[in-house]
């Protein structure tokens, strides 16, 4: 009887049983909301990767390194640690005003760890040499310096080629797996397991894109901002050249000569401000 109840009024369990025969299996009845879920789960991330198949978990891994190395290297190119504005602006000024010299300056720039530094040691090291040497100077050492903030921004361009690469393997191990069973299963379980080879081609091929849209952008944008960087570490280095080289060391000696033979050439004046006796006066 309680069979009978579960069953639409107007309809015995053998009817229901010989029309549920009739229809295809999995077939919903007219009526009955459709499932939520579908063939390929996109809601729980255990379930992708086990559906995906063995594949997934190099993409998996290849998302880890690219995440970890994206907070690397956004740590290491910030501004305040790669040109620190305090030392820079204090470093030219001391140099403009003449209370460094030489050793003082490399001491300076030794106790401070920074790519800008490591450019102005090596300016300094060539003090009162000609402006082209000091210059030269300048061009070894950013060249080394830009060197050091490129490094590990390859590996994007690498996540970017490898992630595709890694899914579209997926997908055709997939494609390969949906072929295989539809010419070798029955037709009862046939649509099934097309689902599923389906189903994990399409899983790696999404990997393996969110994995490559990302990595390709922050290679852009990483790598424009170490041109930037570049270009102001180069701009605070020409500064710097126009301050210790050989011909700016002797146009400030000419000036200071100049500006004492004009001293001495000018009449002396008294303290009322009068010219002492016999000053400037020539028979």
């Amino acid at each position: 009887m309680l069979l009978a109840l579960a069953w639409p009024l107007g309809e015995s369990p053998s009817m229901a049983q010989a029309d549920s025969a009739a229809k295809p299996a999995g077939a919903a009845r007219s009526g009955e909301p459709l499932p939520r879920g579908g063939p390929v789960p996109t809601t729980n991330l255990l379930d992708m990767m086990r559906e995906g198949g063995p594949l997934m978990w190099p993409l998996a891994l290849c998302s880890v390194i690219g995440l970890a190395f994206v907070f690397e290297r956004l740590v290491s190119l910030r501004r305040s640690r790669v040109i620190p504005k305090a030392f820079v602006k204090r470093f030219l000024a001391q140099v403009r005003d003449g209370s460094l010299d030489r050793e003082r300056a490399l001491a300076v720039c030794a106790e401070n760890d920074c790519p800008i530094s490591e450019i102005f040691a090596a300016a300094v090291r060539k003090w009162g040499r000609a402006g082209m040497e000091v210059e030269q100077a300048i061009m070894d050492a950013g060249e080394r310096a830009t060197n050091g903030l490129r490094k590990y921004v390859r590996i994007f361009t690498a996540l970017a080629v490898i992630g595709p690469l890694l899914g579209l393997l997926g997908t055709a191990m997939g494609m390969i797996q949906a072929f295989n069973a539809v010419a070798l299963s029955d037709v009862a379980g046939r649509q099934e397991l097309l689902a599923k080879g389906i189903s994990q081609a399409l899983l790696n091929t999404a990997f393996g894109l969110i994995i490559a849209i990302p990595a390709q952008s922050f290679y852009f944008y990483l790598v424009s901002r170490v041109d930037r960087l570049v270009i102001e570490m180069d701009a605070l280095g020409q500064e710097l050249v126009q301050l210790i080289s050989a011909e700016e060391i002797q146009y400030k000696e000419e000036s200071r000569a100049a500006r004492t033979a004009r001293s001495k050439r000018s009449p002396s004046k008294t303290s009322t401000g009068e010219p002492e006796e016999g000053a400037g006066v020539r028979s």
